[in-house]
């Protein structure tokens, strides 16, 4: 029998697996363009600017263990960015295929929702054609293809943009 999963908000005692999860991402994929593991301190630096700016942090939780992450940020910090973010989703490798990743995304579009977001980017490596799908099954468009602009595991890596443009509208300053 497969484990319920419960998305939930994070909490600073969920950093630790988080960061393990982020850290197997950037040894063993290309999905993190990051050569170096992160620390503890970085990942609670990241957590604290996350809350700090009212952005979620979600997590997958599987009976007590946490299974994924979720998050979305500024996508530039210019001010007539506001509605626009971009998004992170991780699942750690003993849960993927399980439907956490889907789980992990509709919380965060839910929440962008509510946040009055118009438009949700998410930078994937071009040959990650799983995350690829899972964004387009949500109605993400591919909108840009940088090439080679990672270099990474000894090659050139492709970056695209897929986006989400969600039916909000900016309410007066």
């Amino acid at each position: 029998m497969q484990t319920p999963i419960i998305i939930r908000k994070a909490s600073e005692a969920d950093l630790p697996a988080i960061l393990d999860i982020y850290n197997h991402v950037i040894i063993n994929t290309t999905a993190v363009y990051s050569d170096h593991p992160h620390t503890l301190k970085m990942r609670q630096d990241w957590y604290n600017d996350r809350i700090n700016n009212n952005f979620p942090v979600f997590i997958a939780d599987a009976n007590g263990e946490v299974a994924g992450f979720a998050t979305f940020g500024h996508f530039r910090v210019w001010p007539c960015y506001r509605y626009t973010v971009e998004l992170s989703v991780y699942v750690a490798i003993g849960h993927r295929g399980k439907g956490i990743s889907k789980m992990l995304l509709q919380a965060l579009i839910d929440r962008a929702g509510e946040m009055n977001i118009h438009v949700m980017i998410a930078g994937i490596s071009a040959d990650n054609d799983i995350s690829i799908a899972l964004h387009q099954s949500f109605d993400f468009v591919e909108v840009a293809n940088f090439k080679e602009v990672g270099y990474k595991f000894g090659r050139w890596l492709d970056l695209k943009f897929l986006q989400l443009v969600l039916p909000n509208t900016p309410k007066a300053i």
